[in-house]
């Protein structure tokens, strides 16, 4: 599925992020048919259909040196279709760009919805997943079997962050390392490597590389209890090296 992002370079600091990116948003959701009939006139890949389109995960993305205190307090929902990052140019042509990140724990995009009638439209249509929509429906097992792994994950290093989807979390350094889907009686993790790199004497991975599958790589592993999970995290390892 493809999903469209709208990108803006901002320069004026006292506009807000919240208002502007959902009329953008407005602005995509109600003219869809003239999106798709410009990505075709200009894309180079194959002709887009209307239900190849993913409209849930629209998002607005706002890049600028830096960002007013008000700005980034604004953002601070944790179901938010709009982002702000921070780019920073150095001498040595060196680029670093910082995500301003909402809180864990903060609250949902809805509180402000009653205030306003594009908000309210546009979150009809726009969902953002956060970790309790991957294990409401799930057994306490399962919720700790999740909560044990993604501790040794996040172990590995501390710049990795994680993108909530919606059939799956990721986990992302450079690119996604490792996807997992949250089941009913297990966890399904997809490690980002090629068929034949890696490393696994045990023979846990399964290959899915000809196989439809929600994640990103080509070997899928099973987790239903913690016995293997020192194991596991060696594999998750070798994506995270690979990535």
């Amino acid at each position: 599925m493809i999903t469209f992002v709208i990108i803006e370079f901002k320069r004026d600091k006292n506009v807000s992020v919240i208002d502007q990116g959902y009329a953008y948003l407005a602005l995509l959701l109600n003219n869809k048919a003239d999106f798709i009939l410009l990505y075709n006139e200009t894309g180079e890949k194959k002709t887009l259909r209307k239900n190849e389109v993913d409209w849930s995960q629209s998002r607005v993305i706002f890049i600028s040196p830096s960002f007013t205190t008000y700005q980034r307090k604004a953002i601070e929902f944790r179901d938010l279709p709009i982002e702000l990052w921070e780019v920073e140019i150095y001498s040595n042509n060196t680029i670093l760009f910082n995500h301003i990140r909402s809180p864990e724990k903060s609250e949902s995009v809805n509180k402000i919805s009653q205030r306003s009638e594009v908000v309210r439209t546009v979150n009809k249509q726009v969902k953002v997943f956060n970790e309790e929509d991957h294990l409401e429906r799930n057994n306490d097992t399962i919720h700790r079997l999740y909560k044990e792994l993604k501790e040794l994950i996040l172990s590995i290093s501390i710049d990795i962050h994680i993108k909530h989807k919606a059939k799956y979390i990721a986990y992302i350094h450079k690119t996604n390392f490792v996807d997992i889907v949250v089941r009913k009686s297990d966890l399904t993790l997809y490690l980002n490597m090629e068929k034949g790199k890696l490393n696994d004497p045990q023979n846990v991975a399964r290959d899915v590389s000809n196989v439809g599958h929600w994640g990103n790589g080509d070997y899928e592993v099973k987790v239903k209890d913690s016995t293997d999970m020192g194991y596991i995290l060696s594999l998750i390892r070798q994506s995270y090296e690979n990535n």
